[in-house]
């Protein structure tokens, strides 16, 4: 049941409808059928992954809790005869039991994703490096279809389960409102991936319909069907042209669909986003943001600040934190500083972190080298950023360039847009041979002519739907200056007149209707991070 799809209008009005007039202690139950009824229209096959993951995560819960009763009660018996060495045994032997626990279902969880996700790939390598030795094929190859959002719900309930074993919170015991925490319909297609605390609380509690609340969520979900259909997918009708006979346009053809593909990419991924939290906020529910106007950041570092806000968010607290601040890294670190230098020593437990992060954020987003590949681009990006920091600051200063002003900032918007534009050549080609023909093909035909002579209008978007899709840009562009300078759009929206506010509303949804690349021929449902 896509987004993009009138049935999925249709369910969200629909559940709406019945969660509104359903008693208030049972409208959670009606969320828990709605997402399951949901995920169901995915496909019935994928359902057992779903409740396998959701079933191990609370008996882990449950488990690593009966853990801390057990030793709490140990403590507390003989509290006052207990001596301190014994208490520490008790202490070590309970920290062993939930590391046991936690990671007992880290792998069973981890492992189901790796292997739907990752086997064939896996097997297609080694059957290709057999090839080579002059073996035969020995891996075999399955017929694994990937679940929708098993890459986010396996991050969301993970992140929570680490969290239990942290004791930042009491476990949920009821199986089923976890459940609804595992599967909340609007972000299991492409997240905001949840964080228990946030999200659960509000899932479980009663609501009353707003209209104001209702009103706002039908304008993000307008905005976002306009930045998808509109945009995201007017611009991979040329995108698509040009990458996939990429020998036959050269030179400025395929920068020029790799700038209009970082749009694309980011207008499909982020009018998903908008879509899940305006079905959300009419239900009542606020979801995590997971965009900021990535393109308006001055550094990389920056940058994954602010695109893709929550993964970014957990692989900082669940897998950079513990890297970061690990005894073998710390070690290290300490040896460097003495016997290489002090400030390499000092940053190389961070820098290693930063490494193995995006080192699996490229693994995350798919089995394929160019994803690793992708990975290890920005890994480097943010170390060299890391590394050179100093270098640059004197070079700055040195040069007596002013960094208070509109050029530079443009400047560092400018350099990092660049940058994250190449990294689409890795991503955006089927592969890391074609990434590099195409790089190879950009630099080596000079071809600007084409900017003047039609040859634009040729790659299956006509004069006037190019025209259109820069005005949509343009659109694009402008509501994202005014957010960045802290003008509230939807806020300023709200206080007009009723009837100018739903004849902005009513603007934007014939702006889908009538401009939406859409209708028979074509598949406007899929999205991209859907695939990942």
């Amino acid at each position: 049941m896509p987004f993009t799809s009138f049935a999925f209008i249709l369910f969200l009005a629909i559940v709406v409808t019945v969660y509104y007039v359903t008693p208030k202690r049972w409208q959670w139950v009606i969320l828990l059928v709605a997402s399951y009824v949901f995920y169901l229209f995915a496909g019935a096959r994928f359902v057992p992954y779903l409740v396998f993951t959701t079933l191990t995560t609370y008996g882990a819960a449950i488990r690593l809790d009966r853990i801390n009763k057990q030793y709490n009660a140990q403590l507390q018996s003989p509290a006052h005869e207990l001596p301190r060495e014994d208490r520490k045994v008790l202490k070590i032997a309970a920290e062993r039991r939930k590391k046991r626990v936690l990671t007992l279902v880290l792998l069973l969880n981890f492992g189901l994703l790796a292997f739907v996700k990752y086997f064939n790939f896996i097997g297609d390598n080694i059957n290709a490096l057999l090839a080579d030795l002059g073996a035969g094929a020995a891996a075999p190859q399955l017929g694994l279809l990937l679940p929708l959002g098993i890459s986010f719900y396996t991050f969301q309930s993970m992140g929570y389960i680490i969290d239990v074993y942290r004791g930042k919170y009491e476990p949920e015991r009821n199986p089923a409102k976890l459940a609804l925490f595992i599967s909340f319909f609007p972000q299991m297609v492409q997240g905001p991936i949840g964080r228990y605390d946030a999200l659960a609380p509000q899932l479980a509690a009663p609501h009353s319909f707003d209209y104001e609340r209702a009103k706002q969520g039908i304008q993000l979900i307008i905005w976002g069907y306009f930045k998808k259909l509109v945009i995201a997918d007017r611009a991979a009708i040329f995108v698509d042209q040009v990458i996939t006979y990429y020998t036959a346009y050269t030179g400025l053809y395929i920068p020029i669909a790799i700038i209009l593909y970082a749009v694309q990419i980011y207008t499909d991924f982020s009018g998903g986003i908008d879509i899940a939290t305006g079905a959300a906020q009419i239900l009542g529910i606020d979801l995590a943001a997971n965009f900021r106007r990535p393109y308006f950041a001055q550094t990389i570092a920056e940058y994954w600040r602010r695109w893709h806000i929550t993964l970014g968010a957990w692989m900082r607290d669940y897998l950079y934190y513990p890297l970061a601040l690990s005894k073998g890294l710390a070690r290290i670190g300490k040896w460097l500083r003495k016997k290489v230098n002090n400030r390499f020593g000092v940053l190389f437990p961070a820098l290693m972190a930063e490494a193995v992060v995006f080192l699996v954020i490229g693994i995350w987003h798919g089995p394929a080298w160019k994803y690793i590949a992708y990975g290890i681009y920005y890994g480097l990006l943010i170390v060299l950023g890391m590394l050179l920091q100093p270098l640059s600051e004197k070079a700055t200063a040195a040069l007596h360039i002013k960094t208070d002003c509109f050029s530079w900032r443009l400047w560092r918007v400018l350099r990092t847009f660049a940058l994250t534009c190449f990294g689409r050549y890795l991503t955006r080609a089927p592969n890391l041979g074609d990434s590099y023909q195409m790089m190879k093909l950009t630099v080596t035909e000079f071809n600007p002519g084409i900017l003047l002579d039609g040859s634009l209008y040729t790659l299956g978007l006509d004069a006037k739907n190019i025209r259109l899709l820069f005005a949509a840009i343009l659109v694009l562009l402008v509501v994202s200056i005014l957010q960045e300078k802290g003008y509230h759009i939807r806020e300023k929206l709200q206080e007009q007149n009723l009837v100018f506010q739903w004849a902005i509303m009513l603007a934007g949804i014939f702006a889908v209707l009538i401009f939406g690349t859409y209708g028979s021929g074509y598949d406007a449902t899929k999205f991209i991070y859907e695939l990942f």
